[in-house]
């Protein structure tokens, strides 16, 4: 059974009546649910419901010269019900974090048509036991997230990416460790190999005009000076590929034993997707405590399982 609800009371009833009967939720398309709740500037925080697209509650918020620093491949398809659900994230992860970091409020429906709230619509908030980083990442097993809050930040006055090409990754290894070692604080650390593409090493300033301008100087001294822009991320997520997590010093380690295949890694982060066929670690919780949590939360099984 597919849900498309017009409105929140609907999807509240469908589900209940679902859950009665035995029927499982198959999945569900918000688009209907798509109302920039509230953004208020003054407290750099906005409220929204989950079926809008990412980018459009972005423009909205660049409206006030705000922004909600998640940059997830496809934002105008990706809707902030997604984003939750999948956890997902962008380039500029390095510097400004995952979706936790920015949630601080959610309201969710589950199976029987309840409705819950976790967090609240202020930063400092700190009631009740923290649901939010719960649902995220739960890839709608737990509910449906159907209205979030975050916090924002300003649009950085500057912005700039640079790019260095790499015969090696012994000389990817060498020029990350000098970045390590240097003063620079980038938002973006990336090392990508595309099909049909050598292997580049992309680097995202970000902040007051000052500070990118000089930080963009002491780049050049490394031999990272070419223009780029973030595009290789949608065009790689394009390919079948795998994900796994490593420790940012194993990077380089690892990608030795992929081989020559592609992949974007988050060299700052250690998340790798690769489009190699070789097994990798799931990096998933324990199946006894996901089994757990679940039963707890849709002891029917409404909602698909992992």
């Amino acid at each position: 059974m597919r849900l498309r609800p017009p409105n929140l009371e609907e999807l509240r009833h469908a589900l209940a009546t679902a859950n009665a009967r035995g029927v499982p939720v198959t999945g569900w398309d918000l688009h209907a649910l798509n109302t920039l709740i509230a953004h208020r500037p003054e407290d750099m925080t906005a409220t929204v419901e989950t079926g809008m697209p990412l980018a459009q509650l972005q423009q909205a918020l660049a409206r006030q010269n705000q922004w909600l620093p998640l940059d997830p491949p496809f934002p105008t398809k990706t809707t902030i019900g997604a984003l939750l659900a999948g956890n997902h994230s962008g380039p500029r992860r390095f510097g400004f974090g995952t979706v936790r970091d920015w949630l601080i409020g959610i309201r969710v429906v589950l199976a029987d048509g309840k409705i819950v709230k976790a967090g609240g619509q202020v930063v400092k908030n700190v009631a009740g036991f923290d649901l939010c980083k719960l649902f995220v990442g739960s890839h709608g097993t737990l509910g449906i997230i159907v209205e979030a809050t975050f916090k924002l930040l300003p649009q950085p006055q500057a912005e700039c990416f640079l790019q260095r090409t790499c015969v090696t990754l012994q000389e990817a290894a060498a020029l990350l460790e000098q970045i390590w070692k240097s003063s620079l604080q980038p938002s973006v650390l990336d090392l990508h190999r595309l099909p049909n593409a050598p292997l580049t090493l992309v680097v995202g300033l970000s902040g007051p005009t000052e500070d990118v301008t000089a930080q963009r100087a002491t780049l050049a001294t490394l031999g990272v000076r070419d223009e780029t822009n973030l595009s290789y991320d949608a065009v790689f997520h394009t390919l079948p590929s795998r994900k796994l997590t490593v420790a940012p010093s194993a990077v380089i380690s690892t990608l030795e034993q992929l081989g020559a295949t592609s992949f974007v890694a988050r060299a700052g982060n250690g998340v790798i997707a690769h489009a190699s066929g070789v097994a990798t670690p799931a990096n998933l919780p324990s199946p006894v405590l996901q089994q757990r949590v679940k039963d707890a939360f849709d002891p029917k099984h409404t909602f698909p399982s992992l």
